[in-house]
Formats: structure tokens, C-alpha cells, sequence
């Protein structure tokens, strides 16, 4: 009898949900469902340092918004639990104890120093940067005696030489040479496994049948069919989607494009129109037509109609076709009650009515004031961005509170405030010097209401879009910063406000 088709997909919750997750989440779905499968939720948090219950929350919030619904997850249960990973370290350890008594693997006791040496050198001999096997020569008495006091990993045994071969339900047969796969750690030095051991750990007790996941991760196939052959277990079917692009072909990145899934929400598309759009981006229907529900995706999906060109993501198309949903798929009755839900709600203008209250003096005065929570960017002539400012002062510092505003754990009023207030210490500025740019940027006028409680409302992904659009306008107008400039901004930065997070 064959085995119910079981789907996955396995997002970490280290910040803003991604449109990618969306993407692959449609697919998989779409797939279990075509099939009468299940289809999982899995939480990767095994990076502990960055995963949040916050971030873990919005993934859910996230997706559901977006019409995707599982049937197994943390939030739900299932039979096959528990669903965070953090929840399931003896379930590594046991397996990784299997390995390490087999062979397959070994602990690794290298500095972080000789890493580093090592690669350095490998690069400057032009080699793939690999682990040179070098603490496979330890006995098992003497690394077993070591790691009772001494800070260790535990690494993947590699075959030296051959060529892994796996089949692709897409590309075919992938074949790739041992020699360019690392001796991959599969539990770091706090106990915790990595990525590679945990997810086909996972897989196997999960009972996934089908593993669809984005292209990038071709090159680590080799190590999870290996791990599957070490611990006897048979390998799922794997399928590699081709990932989204931006409109210069480059990987969809936040740099060019919003990726964030509650920048849509936020900006007034519809939840329906965004999956559709994701759908059209990697499949075709067989009557091609291009607006269809996730049942008529569900109807007619078959993997082999996915195309491996990679779906370029123009922002213009999304908003074309959700223009056909709101014409063509609703009534005017429900527009109206579409947007009471989207912001015209007693949440979000009971947000923006003690703000605005203080400048009132009749009712129509509040929609001018409040406009630029509604707008998806506001307009504003390139001498109102610009100001006093010196040359590059205005992209130096949108830049600097991008990179900035990256960093903030809470998005509130006081933390937003705080973070200005660093920037102007920092800069060396007055803040009522530092913000008239801002106000423009946020809102498109230097008089508006409150900058700090605006920012809160609009939310992170709005508030960076409205960043980065203030900079491409810059750049237009010849007063951005060049690739060398902010190269030369990234290392001033670093010195004066730590590391950024890409």
C-alpha cells in the first residue's frame, strides 16, 4: 500500500514572515491536496539566539492571512509532534549518537582560528573551501575523553572521492561531486543540531513523502541523501522550485523588492490575488488563464507543468490583477466591507484619531492628515527630501535608519523614538535638524502627524519600503550613494553602530 502523500514546509521564525514562504507554501499545499495528503507546518528553530515567539506568531498570522491553512503545526498538533524543533533535541541526539557510533560522523574539536586559516588558504589556492578532514585521525577513546572538557562540534563523514546522484520529479537526475561538499557540521558546540541533520531528522519521523523546496537547496541534496542512507532510512521525492526573481533577474530580495507577506496586508492587496499571483509564478493552467482560486490550482496541479524559468515578481502585474479582483470577483458591497477590515476599522483609526484629534477643527480635516497611513507611498518633490541637508547627508542617514530599523526587536512608539534619538547623538545633530527628512520620507510633508507614532502604525515593512523608495528617488535625481559609498558607509557604521542585519 502505498504511503499518504505528506507535505511540508519549515519556515524559521527569525523575523518578518517571507513572500518566499508563501510561495513554497503554496505549492506544497497545492500538492497534498491534489494528492488527498496532509500537509505540515514545522517551526526550524534551532538558531536560538535569533528565533522569537513573536516571529513564530506572525508566521502563523502570516500565512493564514494569505489562505493557507495546514493540517499539522504548533498551533494545531497532529500526530506526529511536537512541531517546533526546539521540542525535539533528545530525538536529534539519539540519531546523532547512531552516527557518531557507526562512523558517520565525528566531533570536531578545530578552532575557530584554524577554520579560518584554512579557508583563507583554500581560497587563495583556489580550492573549494572544505574541512580537511583533520580531526577524523583522533581515536574514538581520545575524542570521547576530549569532548568532556573541551568545546566540540559534530561533523558528517564524506565520501573523498565519486559523485552523488539523486533524482529531481523537475530536473531529472542531479549529479554532484563529493569533492565539493563539506564535512557539514550537524551539531554545533551548544547542543543544538543544525539545519541539515534536524530537517531530514524531521522528515523521516514526520513521515514526509515529498520534499518541494526552493532551488538553493540543490547543492546540500548530496548531504541529506547521504544522512538517509546512514541511518537506513529511505530519501522522500524531492522537488526544487526555481526560485523568485526580481525584474533584473536577481534572487527576490527586500534590497529591490517588498518580501515581507504583511507589506501586502498592509498595503491593500488582496489575500486571494497574492496567492494567485504566486500561483502564476511557477505554474500555468491548462487552460492558461490567469486568475484562479487555490481549488482550481488544487483541480489541475501537477508538478511536471512547473516551469523551471525563474518567475520574475513585478510588483506592477500583482497590482493589475488584484485591480481585476476587486472589478471582477467582488461586488461593490463587498469592497466596502474589504476595506472597513483593511484599515477603515475602529483599530486602526482608533489609532490615528488621538494623533490627529490635537489638529482637528472639522471632520474633513482628518483624512489629509491621516492620508499617508492609507497611501502605499506618498508624493513629494525631491527639494522637500532634500531640504538644508548637505550633499549624500539625506541617503547617508534614510540608509543608516534602514539598517537601523532592521535591528528593532519591538516595533513601538519609545523604541522607534529611541532609535532616532541614537542617530542624531551619533550624528552629531539636533533631532529637530534630523527629522524634517523623515517626516517627507514617512509621510510626504514636513508637517504631518506625530513622526514616531506614524512609523508604529504603519509597521516595519511599510516604513522600509517607504526608505528605500526615498533613496531611489535620490539616486534619480543624482544624490544617492554609489556602490563605493556605501561600501565606505557600511564600514563607518560598523564602527559607530555595530554590525547591520542583512
Amino acid at each position: 500500500m502505498t504511503a499518504p502523500v505528506r507535505t511540508r514546509i519549515a519556515p524559521s521564525p527569525t523575523g518578518a514572515p517571507h513572500l518566499g514562504t508563501a510561495y513554497m507554501a503554496l505549492f506544497n499545499l497545492a500538492y497534498a491536496r491534489k494528492h488527498g495528503g496532509q500537509f505540515i507546518l514545522r517551526i526550524e528553530d534551532t538558531d536560538q539566539q535569533r528565533s522569537s515567539t513573536e516571529s513564530e506568531q506572525a508566521i502563523f498570522d502570516a500565512l493564514k492571512w494569505a489562505g493557507i491553512q495546514w493540517d499539522e503545526g504548533p498551533d494545531c498538533g497532529g500526530d506526529h509532534g511536537p512541531y517546533r524543533q526546539s521540542e525535539r533535541l533528545d530525538i536529534y541526539e539519539k540519531e546523532i549518537n547512531r552516527l557518531l557510533e557507526q562512523g558517520d560522523a565525528y566531533r570536531c574539536f578545530c578552532s575557530t582560528e584554524r577554520l579560518n586559516e584554512l579557508r583563507a588558504q583554500q581560497m587563495a589556492d583556489k580550492q573549494t573551501p572544505r574541512y580537511d578532514g583533520h580531526c577524523l585521525s583522533l581515536s574514538a577513546e581520545e575524542s570521547v575523553k576530549r569532548a568532556q572538557s573541551e568545546p566540540h562540534v559534530v561533523r558528517m563523514k564524506i565520501p573523498d572521492s565519486g559523485t552523488c546522484q539523486f533524482h529531481d520529479e523537475l530536473r531529472g537526475e542531479v549529479s554532484i561531486e563529493w569533492s565539493q561538499i563539506d564535512h557539514q557540521v550537524i551539531r554545533k558546540s551548544d547542543g543544538f543540531p543544525t539545519y541539515h541533520l534536524a530537517n531530514v531528522v524531521d522528515d523521516h519521523y514526520m513521515g514526509i513523502t515529498h520534499v518541494i523546496r526552493g532551488e538553493e537547496w540543490i547543492s546540500s541534496g548530496p548531504k541529506h541523501i547521504l544522512l538517509y542512507q546512514q541511518l537506513g532510512w529511505d530519501a522522500p521525492v524531492f522537488t526544487h522550485l526555481p526560485l523568485l526573481r526580481n525584474p533584473d533577474k536577481s534572487k527576490l530580495s527586500k534590497r529591490k523588492n517588498p518580501t515581507g507577506i504583511f507589506y501586502f496586508r498592509d498595503a491593500g492587496f488582496l489575500p486571494e490575488a497574492l496567492l494567485n499571483y504566486l500561483g502564476m509564478m511557477g505554474y500555468t493552467l491548462p487552460d492558461q488563464r490567469e486568475i484562479f482560486s487555490l481549488d482550481e490550482l488544487v483541480d489541475t496541479f501537477d508538478l511536471k507543468r512547473i516551469s523551471l524559468g525563474g518567475p520574475i515578481f513585478d510588483l506592477a502585474k500583482l497590482k493589475w490583477l488584484n485591480g481585476r479582483y476587486l472589478r471582477e470577483k467582488l461586488e461593490p458591497a463587498q469592497v466596502v466591507d474589504r476595506l472597513l477590515q483593511w484599515k477603515a476599522n475602529p483599530d486602526v483609526l482608533g489609532k490615528i484619531m488621538p494623533l490627529a484629534l490635537q489638529r482637528l477643527e472639522t471632520f474633513s480635516d482628518f483624512f489629509p492628515l491621516a492620508q499617508f497611513i492609507f497611501n502605499e507611498q506618498p508624493d513629494y518633490a525631491i527639494e522637500e527630501l532634500t531640504g538644508k541637508f548637505e550633499p549624500e547627508q539625506p541617503a547617508r542617514l534614510l540608509k543608516i535608519a534602514e539598517w537601523e530599523l532592521e535591528k528593532l526587536s519591538k516595533w513601538d512608539r519609545d523604541a522607534i523614538s529611541s532609535l532616532f534619538q541614537k542617530i542624531a547623538d551619533i550624528e552629531e545633530m539636533k533631532l529637530k535638524q534630523l527629522l524634517p527628512l523623515f517626516f517627507v520620507a514617512i509621510s510626504g510633508s514636513t508637517v504631518s502627524l506625530p513622526l514616531f507614532d506614524g512609523i508604529s502604525i504603519l509597521g516595519p515593512d511599510i516604513t522600509r519600503m517607504r526608505f528605500r523608495h526615498a533613496l531611489e528617488k535620490l539616486t534619480d535625481h543624482g544624490q544617492g550613494l554609489s556602490k563605493k559609498g556605501v561600501k565606505k558607509l557600511e564600514k563607518e557604521y560598523a564602527s559607530s553602530y555595530g554590525n547591520r542585519i542583512d
